[in-house]
């Protein structure tokens, strides 16, 4: 079995000599504990010679902020000698897309059900109680300002989009209509599922033994075998170096 390992904020699995990093954020809530929650996705990219990176973090309004905060610390984890490839799920697409070096410190990005949504289609409620309660009622940066600074980054690299057919959270597409608008290199595959196809049920491994779950654990290798092929085509064939940040 692979072993986790936590190092200053990070919560590592993978070989002594791997290939390259993986740096993860799960969604919100699930990335709160990514070890369990993405446990076996994380493992089965492992086992494919990366070694994976994961960052923990509560959910807030402020999402800049996350962005720097989870920057920083896979910063002081890097190995400088090893590409890095980001991977997101849901809002965790959205916190490597805000991260303050723009993508300079990474070969290519490979984002998961990538979720956009407004604080009040995000939280049911939110609308109507924010007001009375003297509340924050939406993220920062907002949907529309989360696409604008997107698309104003100078610094170009490869993306992987990936949706799952019965994800109703998912907004990929026009995450795709944008990042083509100025002629970034980006793929969309499609993959069976749905938003929570990614998060691993770890809990319920360790529990039940896996047992009637090999339908999950196919779709979780299926998804890490498309990451791998798409690295292996694009981001993998560049030239050792990531710019360092």
């Amino acid at each position: 079995m692979p072993t986790w390992r936590q190092r200053g904020e990070l919560w590592t699995v993978g070989p002594t000599q791997p290939k390259g990093v993986v740096q993860f954020l799960g969604g919100s809530g699930l990335g709160a504990s990514p070890q369990l929650s993405y446990k076996r996705l994380l493992e089965a990219v492992s086992r494919r010679g990366w070694l994976v990176q994961c960052w923990s973090y509560l959910p807030s309004f402020d999402h800049q902020l996350l962005a720097v905060q989870a920057w920083r610390s896979f910063r002081s984890q890097r190995q400088n000698d090893l590409p890095v490839l980001r991977l997101g799920h849901s809002m965790g697409c959205k916190l490597h897309l805000l991260a303050p070096d723009q993508g300079r410190g990474c070969r290519g990005e490979a984002l998961l059900s990538f979720n956009n949504f407004s604080a009040d289609r995000s939280i049911p409620l939110l609308g109507e109680l924010a007001p009375r309660l003297g509340v924050r009622s939406e993220f920062s940066p907002g949907p529309e300002e989360t696409l604008r600074l997107i698309t104003s980054q100078e610094h170009r690299r490869q993306r992987l989009l990936i949706r799952f057919r019965q994800d109703q959270l998912d907004q990929s597409r026009p995450l795709l209509r944008q990042l083509q608008s100025i002629g970034e290199q980006v793929e969309l595959v499609e993959l069976s599922g749905d938003h929570l196809t990614p998060a691993s049920a770890g809990l319920r491994q360790q529990w039940l033994g896996g047992l009637g779950d090999e339908q999950r654990q196919r779709q979780l290798d299926q998804l890490a075998e498309n990451i791998e092929r798409w690295w292996k085509q694009g981001p993998g064939l560049t030239p050792s170096g990531c710019v360092a940040s």
